[in-house]
């Protein structure tokens, strides 16, 4: 296997979009913890349905390095169905190395059911378990790590090792929900062994179990379980990125204007961008000026995938961007 530029490392799965027409949202009174709601127990009409083969925030990661030009690769595990075979499949339509990519012999291949309503979703969730095997995978630039089943902890374990003797590679954490549930002591290893993390807002809180929504104190807890570089995406009110090279330094960036369509896919669009962009050399705070460029084309499409952009279509939003958007420290 080829040495590539980025390596993502987490399950894959399918996505079935529901478009639903009938269904409300309610909300407590500060617009949280809200539920969707539909009458139970009746036949509800849906408008459409959309499948998004081979997604997920790693395969999410892969593809969007690809199509930014850098050489990408994805290890994980499919079932030896038909689904796994179209996700295979869409792989490699994307340029991205599948010689990681594991069947499963007597397995499905992980499937979503995606709520779709307005800009946002509810997504139905069912992780198969796989016999997660890291084995040689050479020697990336970065490794991209995102949610692995709920039963991966001694994956985590074989990354931790594998890592030991290899300080060249850098590791990008983009944790997810079964992540979080293991805590930070069980992923100590893994946090320690970070270049850089990304998380949203809530996700941070979660992790530090810290109440305070104040960016900077967010930044510097995460930093301080040992990534050296912090980003954290707050929704329209813009990312945040933390370098410890640059300790006094706390950079944010606006959100790239535009009018969503469905959110799936904006935090791994972010994220990966970031990564691609700091694998090519650049700073924190150029790569920060490129993630939000790359969201917001994601969120104006269905999926997670389907508006990825190439650099040079990337580099033209920049190019045209409005005056305010801009990297400013805080």
């Amino acid at each position: 296997m080829k040495n590539l530029d980025i390596l993502a490392i987490g399950d894959i799965v399918i996505d079935a979009f529901i478009r639903l027409e009938n269904a409300t949202v309610n909300c407590d009174i500060d617009h949280e913890h809200c539920k969707l709601c539909m009458d139970f127990g009746q036949k509800i009409p849906y408008e459409s349905v959309t499948i998004c083969n081979a997604v997920g925030n790693a395969a999410n990661a892969s593809v969007s390095a690809a199509r930014l030009g850098r050489a990408s690769g994805l290890l994980t595990y499919i079932g030896d169905d038909q689904n796994g075979t179209d996700c295979f499949a869409e792989l490699e339509r994307n340029g991205v190395d599948t010689s990681l990519v594991h069947t499963a012999a007597g397995k499905k291949t992980n499937y979503h059911y995606v709520l779709w309503y307005d800009v946002d979703r509810t997504i139905l969730v069912k992780h198969e378990t796989f016999d997660y095997v890291l084995g040689d995978i050479g020697a990336p630039g970065w490794i991209y790590l995102s949610s692995l089943g709920e039963k991966s902890l001694d994956m985590y374990g074989q990354i931790s090792t594998y890592l030991r003797d290899k300080p060249d590679i850098k590791l990008a954490f983009q944790p997810g929900v079964f992540d979080m549930k293991l805590g930070i002591e069980k992923l100590k290893n893994i946090y320690e062994r970070t270049e850089a993390v990304c998380v949203n807002v809530e996700e941070a809180q979660l992790i530090l179990n810290e109440p305070s929504r104040d960016l900077k104190t967010l930044l510097k807890g995460l930093a301080a379980l040992g990534p050296k570089k912090v980003f954290i995406t707050d929704g329209f009110e813009g990312a945040y990125a933390y370098d410890t090279n640059e300790p006094d330094k706390f950079w944010f960036i606006p959100v790239y204007p535009h009018t969503p369509f469905e959110r799936t896919g904006a935090g791994d669009a972010f994220f990966s961008t970031v990564i691609s962009v700091l694998s090519m050399g650049k700073p924190v705070h150029e790569a920060l000026t490129w993630g939000p460029i790359n969201s917001q084309s994601v969120v104006q499409q269905i999926g997670a995938q389907q508006g990825l952009l190439s650099q040079d279509q990337l580099l033209a939003f920049l190019a045209k961007a409005p005056a305010e958007y801009i990297v400013k420290e805080i």
